[in-house]
């Protein structure tokens, strides 16, 4: 007899998250590339970097977002146990010096999803933004009690 044992529904987006943390950490293992003008997938200053902890019964996440301002450029949503940050960036930046002059513009669209945790209470999420940091609150109801894993016979043919 063969048992399954099954998990409960975030445990999958738990393990993509772990990978992306991975891919995150392995591109900033190479800051010097970008110096050279090697373009990655993604532009590592083009993603929304995130801290996310478990406080008391709250779910918190705190986005860096220097330079945008939230009554304008920021859009947060929930759909379908998903959580969206969507933010619209402009920055210049000049620099003078002898004989030259070199004027830099980075703007564009930054876009992060994030997988809600189990028990999460949708209708009672805050966000708050202040020094560039965007601080997100997830109310999260207690855990329901764990389950012995199920069974499930096999037979043969």
């Amino acid at each position: 007899m063969t048992t399954v044992d099954t998990r409960q529904v975030d445990a999958v987006p738990t393990q993509f998250n772990w990978l992306d943390r991975m891919f995150d950490e392995w591109i900033k293992a190479f800051p010097a590339a970008r110096n050279f003008g090697l373009h990655w997938p993604f532009q590592l200053d083009d993603v929304i970097r995130v801290d996310e902890f478990q406080d008391d019964k709250t779910q918190v996440i705190r986005a860096e977002l220097p330079g945008i301002d939230p009554d304008k450029d920021l859009e947060i949503t929930v759909a379908n146990g998903l959580l969206h940050i969507n933010a619209e960036r402009t920055v210049e930046h000049e620099t003078t010096g002898q004989g030259f002059t070199r004027h830099e513009l980075r703007c564009g669209s930054l876009t992060r999803t994030l997988p809600l945790p189990g028990g999460a209470t949708e209708s009672d999420i805050t966000a708050t933004y202040q020094d560039g940091i965007l601080e997100i609150r997830i109310p999260v109801a207690a855990p329901a009690a764990t389950r012995e894993p199920t069974k499930i016979a096999v037979s043969k043919s």
